[in-house]
């Protein structure tokens, strides 16, 4: 039973460990395009 609970703990630590270094060195900034479009205006 020990060993299942440190076995649970280290994949918890590994996993928010991979968590943290993709958050860091992940590139997770969005493509930035301009957009315009006509917009029309009923005058009635």
């Amino acid at each position: 039973m020990g060993r299942l609970i440190k076995l649970l703990l280290f994949l918890i630590v590994l996993g928010a460990l991979g968590v943290v270094g993709f958050a860091y060195l992940g590139d997770l900034s969005p493509e930035q395009d301009e957009v315009s479009e006509p917009v029309d205006f009923d005058e009635g």
